[in-house]
């Protein structure tokens, strides 16, 4: 969970902290990981390496932080009190988001740089996609509550068949995640018996 940084006595710290973690995302989808570093986040946000190694101890951790904050704000499912509307929405934002934004750059470059470090790859998986997966069963759980789905339908299950192939596509082979595909996929869901 990202820490929440509480101004200082000039009440800076939170701008500063929002500047480093924009920088940070601009920084990665222009350049890519290896070559974001420190010293450019805190150049592009106009802050002190002093500054962002007080809150973060490398640059890992900024891209968590960034991550978490983007994930919570934009992926946040919809409620349309609709089960089809409300996982098509879902499905295409979180498509969106990783394709199109440079949040989906970050989680692309965390992934990636997990494959290599064990110690990124359990914090990214129970610090931070957790979090987004408790999100992602939100239209699940609501359509379970207005009896759209059954009750002792099995949520993880049914999270894995909706988003993996998207995430298939997104991390192994590149192909496109148009909305007609996130639609395809929310149909044969709610189509299978």
């Amino acid at each position: 969970m990202p820490a929440l940084h509480h101004g200082n006595r000039h009440g800076r710290s939170e701008q500063a902290r929002r500047s480093v973690l924009e920088a940070a995302d601009d920084l990665l989808a222009e350049r890519g990981f290896a070559a974001l570093t420190v010293e450019g986040i805190a150049a592009r946000a106009g802050v002190s390496k002093q500054t962002i190694y007080r809150w973060w101890s490398s640059k890992v951790d900024i891209l968590l932080d960034t991550l978490a904050d983007d994930m919570a704000q934009m992926l946040t499912p919809p409620d349309y009190r609709d089960l089809r509307r409300d996982l098509s929405e879902h499905l295409h934002r979180v498509a969106r988001f990783l394709t199109e934004s440079d949040a989906g750059a970050v989680y692309r470059a965390l992934v990636g740089q997990a494959q290599h470090d064990p110690a990124l790859a359990a914090r990214l998986r129970t610090d931070y996609l957790s979090e987004q997966r408790a999100r992602d069963r939100l239209p699940l759980l609501r359509g379970i509550e207005r009896g759209d789905l059954p009750a002792g339908t099995d949520v993880d299950v049914a999270i894995d068949r909706l988003f993996g192939p998207l995430y298939l596509r997104v991390l192994v082979t590149g192909e496109p995640v148009p909305r007609a595909f996130t639609d395809r996929l929310v149909d044969a869901y709610l189509a299978a018996p």
